[in-house]
């Protein structure tokens, strides 16, 4: 991690999130490599230090693999040890449902897992998540109810910083995911009370990659059955049905399992699914 000068108002909106964090002994950071997590984890560290900082990834078949990959590779740029935590959502009823809920059914598994197997063992004194504060302001955000039943902490939405706050500050210290667009796991790509299950998310996991790999930095594939329904930014929309990147994304996608390729003229949308059925946040304190 880059541990030059930060810039005035980036190093005042760190000291707050630090203050949030002040006093504790040792902090486990529920940690997704994405850039709110990572900005959380490098400021617990540069904090309270490596010793007391450990940096917690929840592993189970929602994970894209690729994520699972860098998220290993940002810890190690930051400095923080990292754990990994095999989590089970997919056993719970409530989970494989897929209502507009299901985020708290799989943020209470790896908060409960968390406190089960890592608290005591590695000496918690608490543990953190990187919700930000427009996180805090939406409505399909059901995994923040599992985090307060849990008391998890929220330095960044405490210290008020935005989305564009933690991307400046991920900038600024240097983290290689600075840029990196949201990922959201697997199972959002599966229309709620629609069943998840590995074999979906597999399929998921496996389109996807065809869509990295042909060079779309952002993308969805949203799980319709058969069909498997695309979305990539407005501006990669001709690019996606211009030879010869038509061709072999209709023959990967078409490998991952889907007998149907479509392509999404709405290009990608937060929150698709979830955004339409629900319309007001649980408070928490």
């Amino acid at each position: 991690m880059d541990d030059a000068k930060l810039s005035s108002a980036a190093a005042a909106m760190a000291e707050r999130v630090e203050a949030a964090l002040g006093g504790q002994g040792r902090v486990g950071v529920a940690f997704s490599g994405g850039v709110d997590s990572s900005v959380l984890l490098a400021l617990a560290t540069r904090c309270l230090g490596p010793a007391r900082t450990l940096a917690i990834l929840g592993v189970s078949a929602s994970l894209a693999t690729d994520e699972r990959r860098r998220a290993h590779e940002v810890a190690a740029r930051i400095g923080a040890p990292l754990v990994e935590l095999v989590t089970h959502e997919l056993e719970r009823a409530d989970y494989r449902a897929n209502g507009p809920d299901r985020c708290f059914h799989c943020k209470s598994e790896l908060f409960e897992r968390i406190d089960d197997e890592l608290v005591r063992r590695h000496g918690l004194t608490a543990v953190a998540y990187g919700e930000n504060a427009d996180d805090a302001l939406r409505a399909d955000r059901p995994g923040a109810q599992a985090a307060t039943d849990h008391r998890v902490l929220r330095p960044l939405a405490q210290a008020g910083l935005t989305k564009t706050d933690v991307r400046l500050l991920a900038s600024e210290l240097g983290l290689p995911c600075a840029d990196k667009p949201a990922a959201p796991c697997l199972a959002s790509r599966i229309p709620h009370h629609e069943p998840v299950t590995e074999a979906k998310l597999r399929q998921i996991d496996d389109a996807e990659q065809v869509l990295r790999d042909l060079g779309f930095g952002e993308a969805r594939v949203r799980h319709h059955g058969d069909v498997a329904r695309i979305e990539v930014p407005a501006a990669d929309l001709e690019r996606a049905v211009t030879e010869p990147v038509r061709g072999r994304l209709l023959g990967g996608v078409r490998a991952a399992g889907f007998r149907f390729v479509s392509l999404d003229l709405g290009g990608v949308q937060s929150g698709a699914f979830t955004l339409p059925l629900v319309t007001v946040r649980p408070v928490h304190p």
